[in-house]
């Protein structure tokens, strides 16, 4: 008797033995952080141990009790299921000090790019994570203890109990986001459901393009120059131009601390985004490249990092979003900034939308943009303001009365909510803002603020962003503020007179490199031919038609949207418009007149030729 009570506690001790080495892992990486939940996270996070120890003894059950093929076949299952959720565990959170979930798998869409480039990037790493966790797989095989003899009858059943409790586990909800209380085992299998859904293309994101590791093309060294001026590149998120105080006001309500902060500011009224999505619009202010560029190209041409770092600048990037969404993380691996600091750096559990409270990344930044060294060029990038808009109960909320229901009935009321994040990010903006220009450096930077796009409210019946290319997701606040001496006297005019001239985002791209004394060089003539920005320190206003879209080789979007904008006219079509729109935004800028394509025709060509169809149509329709 007691030699079977004794087999039985073995076999008991094997069967939940997986378990409790994902629990053990979990306690030494997150073991602090773990002490922290509360007691909703904690019963989360037990419910998920109880659905661990469901997927694992019912996978390790057939390894007891079946043999032939059967076992064989639960062997290699075991094998595959327990290497890859430990190893891939434990390398996601090496890199991330958090855990790979449903959020970051629903935005890998594209198996080769998001996981095989990652491996083919950093192979050495991951396999110095899969090896042992392929050797303790081996292990527990070979120390399965002795297992009593069953007839045919139950070994089927055992069967079928291991392949229930492997499709039960791909199915067992677990709390994935923000404090991650789950075991990382179920993460993983709740991740991996979402990724093979998109694989088989079942699920609604399956098949979509989203950004891979960057190689940009290599640029001479062009010295430093003469007159160096240091650059801030200041980018908002869904931040759309009548919530900002572009221009200084006196009695600034919207964003009073900037308002005060830079009060010799130029304000420029009618700057465009080329998109509404954040990703397209990163990469065309970065590159000054147009949106609709190959895929290839959006990946290797210079970013203004490049640039910068060529001509001796020093380069910093700052910003406050988790590089968990989407491919951001691949993206920026080879950015070519000397400092770096993101939202997962200062909490690796910000939410993966809202990024880190701004509050917290504001200290951390002001910290490091002291360590900047003379000629500098750093991007600030805040992230607070995507939706669901962090709004802190603590801080002033001047827009009142305000809510977080997107009801129809309430669109006012969810806009004043809106303002308040708005508000409220713009003080914490200030605070570093302000550390720089009281810091020796501050009289010879320059800022260039802006935001990726705007934020729709319904205007024209849509909500948030990347929906469409209509002026309240692409009309985007943006100025300049020069110290005097930064700018000649014929700079400054030309700036100056941009006022209300009609600018876009590749504007500031091409502004930028001639701050940093670059843009007219010879060196980078090749480059600069597919810039489509125009300085604004230059005479020139941009009179380009350019193509503006939230559909582009480096990010799909989920309701196809496109257009053309030249100065104040704009030609726009969404997925289900049967013609293109004409807009007039000199005289309509709100755009409710649509004067028809027959009032756009050079634009209704421009279309043609570069989109080759309306959007939401087949080719020839």
């Amino acid at each position: 008797m007691k030699v079977v009570v004794r087999a039985q506690l073995a076999q008991l001790a094997y069967l939940i033995l997986p378990s409790l080495v994902f629990l053990c892992c979990d306690l030494l990486w997150r073991g602090r952080r773990l002490r922290r939940f509360e007691d909703v996270d904690l019963a989360h996070y037990g419910l998920s141990f109880v659905g661990s120890l469901l997927f694992w003894v019912g996978l390790t059950l057939p390894l007891l009790f079946l043999r032939g093929w059967w076992r064989r076949f639960f062997e290699a299952l075991f094998i595959l299921s327990f290497t890859f959720a430990l190893s891939t565990q434990a390398y996601f959170f090496q890199q991330y000090h958090a855990y790979i979930n449903r959020d970051v798998a629903r935005y890998a869409t594209n198996f080769f790019e998001s996981i095989v480039h990652q491996i083919w990037a950093d192979g050495a790493n991951v396999v110095s994570f899969q090896l042992p966790s392929l050797a303790l797989a081996l292990v527990f095989l070979w120390g399965r203890p002795p297992a009593f003899s069953l007839s045919s009858g139950r070994q089927r059943l055992s069967a079928l109990v291991g392949i229930a409790s492997v499709a039960t586990g791909f199915c067992l909800p677990v709390q994935h986001q923000r404090k991650q209380a789950s075991l990382p085992d179920m993460l993983y299998l709740d991740a991996a459901q979402v990724l093979a859904s998109n694989l088989l293309g079942l699920s609604p994101d399956s098949g979509k393009l989203r950004p891979r590791a960057r190689d940009s093309a290599p640029l001479p060294y062009l010295g430093v120059q003469a007159k160096t001026r240091n650059v801030v590149l200041v980018i908002l998120e869904s931040v759309r131009a009548d919530v900002v105080c572009t221009a200084f006001d006196g009695s600034c309500r919207r964003t009073p601390f900037s308002n005060e902060l830079f009060p010799e500011r130029v304000p420029l009224l009618n700057t465009r985004a080329l998109s509404s999505s954040t990703a397209i619009s990163m990469a065309v202010l970065w590159s000054g490249l147009a949106p609709t560029q190959s895929r290839e190209r959006l990946h290797n041409a210079p970013l203004l990092f490049d640039y910068a770092r060529s001509a001796g600048y020093q380069t910093a990037y700052f910003t406050s979003q988790s590089i968990l969404f989407g491919n951001m993380r691949l993206w920026l691996q080879n950015l070519g900034a000397d400092h770096m600091m993101t939202g997962t750096d200062v909490d690796p559990e910000c939410d993966i939308d809202l990024g880190v409270d701004e509050e917290l990344f504001a200290a951390r930044a002001i910290e490091e943009v002291v360590k900047l060294k003379e000629p500098f060029f750093a991007t600030i990038q805040l992230s607070n303001g995507h939706y669901p808009y962090l709004v802190r109960e603590t801080e002033p909320q001047p827009f009142q009365p305000s809510t977080t229901s997107k009801a129809p009935e309430h669109n006012a009321e969810f806009f004043n909510h809106y303002q308040n994040a708005v508000h409220q990010q713009d003080r914490h903006l200030a605070r570093v803002l302000r550390s720089i220009a009281q810091s020796p450096a501050g009289k010879n930077t320059v800022i260039v603020y802006t935001s990726d796009h705007g934020e729709a409210f319904r205007e024209h019946d849509q909500m948030g962003h990347t929906f469409s290319i209509l002026d309240e997701e692409v009309l985007v606040p943006t100025w300049i503020d020069a110290p005097e001496g930064t700018l000649t006297t014929t700079e400054r005019r030309h700036l100056e007179q941009k006022r209300t001239a009609f600018t876009f985002h590749p504007d500031l791209s091409a502004t930028i490199l001639d701050l940093m004394g670059v843009w007219d060089r010879p060196e980078i003539k090749e480059h600069q031919k597919l810039i489509v920005g125009t300085s604004l320190l230059s005479p020139e206003v941009n009179t380009r038609a350019l193509p503006m879209t939230n559909c582009s080789p480096l990010w799909s979007c989920a309701f196809e949207n496109w257009g053309i904008m030249q100065e104040n006219m704009k030609l726009e079509a969404r997925a289900w418009d049967s013609e293109y729109h004409c807009w007039d935004l000199r005289s309509d800028p709100n755009e409710r007149v649509n004067l028809g394509e027959a009032a756009c025709p050079e634009l209704r060509a421009a279309a043609e030729r570069e989109f080759l169809r309306l959007p939401g149509k087949k080719p020839g329709e």
